[in-house]
């Protein structure tokens, strides 16, 4: 935007020069309009041919004057263009070549499927897990932007293996699509699912009864935003209290505090042990709203201190990060 602003400065300037040398050359060496312009053009230009008429010391000083003026505009505009192509077009093109060479190398990553407003907000929040993804746009002004904030992008259609491909889809963890109609995110996790087995599909689901065929297409869960802010809307006017208490749970001040999963796995240094032996709240401030069992798959809320933490156990916790990762650690 600098750099635009700062061409259309110059512009006016060069356009200001002209006018100036053509009416000096006018009135000081007493010819028409299109001699004092040539005159200008080739004084301006520097290009050496002869003048036109007798040129006393005035008209002399004036073509001196003209000639610095507009050796740094002409300069000054030459060097604008060149930085505005650097830092345009090309800058770009550079960022989209190494953002290929990084999407390559990702493994055990996420894919986000359209940069609509859902699109966004799922973007800020693998940004503030700092978890790797990549991110499929159809639009190239959007692509642009995100190529801009350094975020890995795709510019192509979802709903074409190809594009998955290149986002590495059979080495992927999980998908988000949030397209704007329930078609093309059926036709994305349908070609998703293909490509790869254990992927973990999320679906925006837009009409009702879309959430049907999602899953039929193979999404493992599915999101209707209009059902949500709904909802929300709802509970806003029914509970107020409750849900201000939650806002205030999740967003302590400048603390947020996320609902987390962590697996008991086989190495863990707390399989075996009961939650009293283990003290996850006293070593690392997390409150465990439940716990769910590996074998069966059976939801245990608010557990007791006498429950055993087993290999595949899952604990839901709530907590800042960094207090996750202690127990992530553990």
């Amino acid at each position: 935007m600098e750099n635009k602003r700062n061409l259309g400065f110059i512009s006016v300037l060069l356009i200001s020069l002209l006018l100036t040398g053509t009416i000096g050359y006018k009135i000081l060496l007493e010819v028409n309009l299109l001699d004092a312009l040539y005159m200008t053009v080739i004084t301006i230009s520097t290009v050496g041919y002869a003048e036109i008429a007798q040129m006393d010391v005035e008209a002399k000083i004036f073509s001196i004057f003209l000639i610095f003026t507009s050796l740094g505009t002409v300069g000054y505009l030459f060097s604008s263009i060149v930085s505005s192509l650097l830092e345009g077009d090309l800058k770009i093109a550079w960022r989209k070549k190494r953002m290929e060479r990084d999407i390559s190398k990702l493994e055990n990553h996420y894919i986000i499927c359209g940069a609509g407003e859902t699109g966004i907000n799922a973007i800020k929040q693998f940004q503030k897990t700092n978890s790797e993804f990549v991110v499929i746009e159809k639009n190239e002004e959007k692509t642009k932007e995100l190529v801009e904030e350094n975020i890995l992008v795709i510019q192509g259609d979802s709903t074409h293996d190809i594009i998955l491909e290149r986002a590495r889809v059979s080495h992927a963890k999980g998908l988000i699509s949030t397209l704007p109609s329930d078609a093309d995110n059926v036709y994305t996790v349908l070609t998703a699912r293909s490509k790869n087995s254990d992927l973990y599909i999320v679906s925006r689901a837009i009409e009702k009864n879309a959430d049907e065929k999602l899953k039929r297409a193979g999404a493992d869960n599915t999101i209707s935003p209009n059902e949500i802010g709904g909802s929300r809307m709802a509970a806003l006017i029914l509970r107020p209290t409750v849900i201000s208490f939650l806002d205030v749970m999740t967003h302590a001040g400048d603390v947020v505090l996320d609902l987390e999963d962590v697996v008991v796995t086989e190495d863990s240094s707390i399989r075996g042990k009961t939650l009293m032996d283990v003290k996850i709240p006293e070593k690392t401030g997390l409150i465990i709203l439940a716990i769910r069992k590996g074998k069966d798959d059976k939801w245990i809320f608010n557990p007791n201190s006498s429950e055993v933490l087993k290999v595949g156990d899952v604990m839901v916790v709530l907590g800042t990060e960094n207090q996750v990762e202690e127990l992530r650690k553990l």
